[in-house]
């Protein structure tokens, strides 16, 4: 094992390396959490509030898939739906929320997805174009008193795989606005992201859905690839 470091060190640089070792404690990190036998999985979030929270589908299985098949992560490259009204969200340790409508949460819906947050779990939001007045609602009434705060673009998620120095990738024009992305913070940990003017989540769907090109397709699969390590390495 040790002679197999020494030669991938002799060839590699030192970034390069670093990121091997990152994704070996990823596997690690994988497996310490009882995802062994499954795999890493996202649950798409389905809120109340008319917004079309399951569109497109395809987009998780395919991000699972080339993380899969690209990193040391085990994932299982299923859709599966947790409904925020009960506890099943709890049975999965990232959420994802889009669409393109209303969210709204009942006051116990919303301490319930706090409380997800505070025993560990990690929500991504992307707005699909039509969410983003309803969302920055929501999160207030999950956290209040926190504040959504752009990400520099030195941040760890933007660089721990793949870079990307100007934060999210432009996978769709909705407004002609720059791609941002926001986080919350809480207890000193980024429990939720926030991409707006950007909507990677599109490009992660199957290539038929938006008729994206192959090289934007790959941009946002690799931008996916770093969330799902982000969070695997800072829970």
């Amino acid at each position: 094992f040790f002679r197999v470091v020494i030669a991938i060190f002799t060839f590699q640089n030192f970034i390069e390396m670093k990121k091997l070792l990152l994704l070996i404690y990823v596997a690690l990190t994988v497996f310490a959490f009882g995802q062994q036998k499954s795999g890493f999985r996202i649950a798409r979030l389905k809120y109340p509030g008319g917004g079309d929270w399951y569109n497109d589908p395809s987009a998780e299985v395919n991000l699972l898939r080339f993380v899969a098949e690209n990193t040391t992560v085990k994932t299982v490259p299923d859709f599966f739906e947790a409904d925020v009204s009960s506890d099943e969200i709890f049975n999965f340790p990232f959420l994802f929320i889009t669409g393109h409508g209303n969210i709204i949460l009942s006051n116990s819906e919303a301490k319930r997805l706090r409380e997800y947050c505070e025993k560990g779990g990690f929500i991504y939001v992307d707005d699909d174009y039509g969410l983003d007045r309803s969302f920055r609602k929501t999160v207030k009434q999950i956290f209040p008193g926190a504040e959504l705060t752009e990400l520099p673009f030195n941040h760890d998620l933007y660089h721990i795989v793949y870079d990307f120095e100007f934060g999210p990738p432009k996978t769709h024009e909705h407004n002609g606005k720059p791609p941002q992305g926001f986080g919350i913070f809480w207890n000193g940990r980024l429990v939720l992201y926030y991409t707006y003017e950007s909507n990677p989540s599109d490009g992660w769907a199957d290539p038929q859905i938006h008729h994206d090109p192959e090289w934007k397709r790959l941009e946002a699969l690799k931008f996916g690839t770093n969330l799902i390590v982000y969070v695997l390495t800072k829970r």
